[in-house]
């Protein structure tokens, strides 16, 4: 699968959150709300997926189940927040 669209929605900061992203695959499947967040020692950022809250669970609405596919997501997003928020 291939990123061909990333956005990126700046927020004010509110406990590490900066933003929110979204990417498109393959030019077929968006995905969205997920958040940005700045790592605590400062060296990035990192990466959430949205959930769902279900009586006290927390579900998982989508997730990446292949390894490198959920790299090249966290580094495509992580590479245009660089230029966003730097």
């Amino acid at each position: 699968m291939k990123i061909t669209e990333i956005n990126i929605i700046p927020i004010k900061p509110k406990e590490g959150l900066i933003g929110f992203a979204s990417v498109v695959l393959d030019n077929c499947l968006y995905l969205g709300s997920m958040g940005i967040y700045s790592r605590l020692d400062g060296t990035g950022y990192r990466i959430t997926y949205p959930t769902k809250k279900v009586s006290d669970k927390d579900i998982n609405i989508y997730h990446p189940i292949n390894r490198d596919l959920g790299k090249a997501i966290e580094e495509a997003i992580t590479d245009k927040a660089r230029e966003i928020f730097i």
